[in-house]
């Protein structure tokens, strides 16, 4: 693999997949072999759309298997570094699907595969934007875990490899494909709420210390070096792959762009989609959980001004009391207890104040009094969203959560982090450029990569 020169297209705001198919329009691709291979198979608007899988742990069984179930999708192969998550996998979408799909090892494997329309990555972090990049190049549509990627320079390359080879790029940011969402985008547009100057972003969820613990022994042919990826060699650690990278910023950005990314491109959505902001700010630290073996903080406050109106965010990992909207809200016609769930958005506008709920529970209009203008509910849209993604597919057009709209709310959280770890700071963002006022922090806007592992030459 070759590394890339950083370009401004990571901080463009009005980068657009319509922008980077007019400037790539005519030119040489120079993709040999792997622009080839999407010729292989061609689509018909009633075909089942072949899909595979890289990355069987918890959440990639969860979206293969509605994937299946109610997308109508058809897997053909499963590919996880672990034996033991490829045999979870299988049982796990055993029931909707009997044939059974080949087990692969190798993502190589998988690329090279004429069988295979579309790509679901749902790795760690680390390896987001590689699989992305290469699977755009071999001709595969993807649907992409958030953050989809590890750093705000993968995000721009991202974008620019799917409008190059002109392939469906989803993220998994499933408000997008919600009809309750929309109508709440429809109602702050509509300047119903009057002008507004504030939107705060909620992710306070509750959570523990991080203790490393026992290393465990690696298991027999799961290959460590792989999955460590582009990230620093490090000796095995079975917490690390067990879910403790989530605590350490060589495999993600912490939970804000874990899952309050969700919010954070729900605002977005509903204020028309600003662009990037020209600054920001951050406080927070491990402030509860102390003397742990975690990175990332457990309390983050971050704002960013967008010029016309300020966005703040606040997170947590430690309150108990607080919860994102349970299944029970997700599924049903009801609203969350406002005040203690963990994923809402509020909207203040001069004349009316809107809360509006993530996966799930709807939204209120209020004014003065807690008078309730406008109620409505709402059901999360994952199966919508996994809908979205083979119907366009198939039909080519962009889908609800295309990469190059989900790029600003990715640049946005990857922001507030870099205000965090260079030392809590205000941070001035030139859009055009892609890079911030402080050398400190540009360093951080581009990860370091380990030798084999740079990011593929778009």
């Amino acid at each position: 693999m070759d590394t890339l020169k950083v370009k401004a297209s990571v901080g463009n705001p009005s980068l657009s997949r319509r922008s980077f198919l007019q400037r790539s329009a005519g030119a040489a691709l120079g993709l040999g072999a792997w622009t080839a291979l999407s010729a292989d198979r061609v689509i018909g608007a009633n075909d089942r759309v072949n899909v595979a899988i890289i990355g069987c742990g918890g959440r990639g069984r969860f979206v293969l298997r509605v994937m299946i179930e109610d997308a109508g999708a058809n897997c053909v192969c499963l590919c996880d570094l672990s034996d033991e998550r490829l045999d979870k996998m299988w049982e796990f979408i055993q029931p909707v699907q009997p044939v059974k799909p080949r087990f692969e090892k190798d993502y190589r494997k998988v690329l090279e595969s004429p069988d295979i329309d579309a790509v679901i990555i749902a790795t760690h972090d680390n390896w987001h934007a590689p699989l992305t990049i290469l699977a755009c190049q071999a001709g595969k549509d993807v649907y992409v875990e958030k953050p989809h990627s590890h750093c705000m320079w993968e995000s721009g390359k991202m974008v620019e490899a799917a409008a190059k080879t002109k392939r469906i790029v989803q993220v998994g940011t499933q408000n997008r494909s919600t009809e309750y969402n929309r109508q709440a985008r429809e109602i702050v547009q509509s300047g119903r709420l009057g002008k507004i100057g504030l939107v705060k972003v909620f992710n306070l969820k509750t959570g523990s210390p991080f203790k490393f613990g026992d290393p465990g022994k690696q298991p027999e042919g799961f290959d460590w070096d792989r999955w460590l990826g582009r990230a620093a060699a490090r000796p095995y650690h079975q917490q690390i792959w067990r879910g403790g990278w989530h605590a350490h910023w060589d495999y993600c950005g912490g939970d804000l762009t874990d899952d309050g990314i969700h919010q954070l491109d729900l605002a977005l959505m509903v204020m028309g989609d600003p662009g990037l902001p020209k600054s920001v700010r951050a406080l927070g630290g491990r402030y509860v959980h102390t003397g742990d073996d975690a990175e990332v903080p457990d309390v983050l406050n971050i704002a960013w001004d967008f010029g016309a109106f300020a966005m703040t965010l606040d997170m947590s990992q430690y309150p108990k009391y607080m919860e994102k909207s349970t299944d029970v809200i997700r599924k049903k016609n009801l609203v969350p207890d406002w005040m203690q769930n963990a994923t809402r958005v509020e909207i203040y506008g001069q004349e009316l104040f809107m809360i509006l709920g993530r996966h799930g529970g709807g939204f209120v209009v209020e004014k003065a009094s807690s008078q309730i203008v406008e109620k409505v509910y709402g059901q999360a849209g994952d199966t919508e969203h996994y809908r979205n993604f083979i119907a366009c597919v198939k039909s080519r057009q962009a889908p609800n959560a295309d990469v190059a709209v989900a790029h600003a709310s990715n640049l946005v959280a990857h922001m507030g982090n870099i205000a965090h770890r260079v030392g809590n700071t205000a941070l001035t963002y030139d859009a055009k450029t892609g890079s911030f006022d402080k050398p400190e922090a540009n360093a951080l806007v581009k990860d370091t990569y380990r030798k084999g592992y740079e990011l593929p030459k778009v």
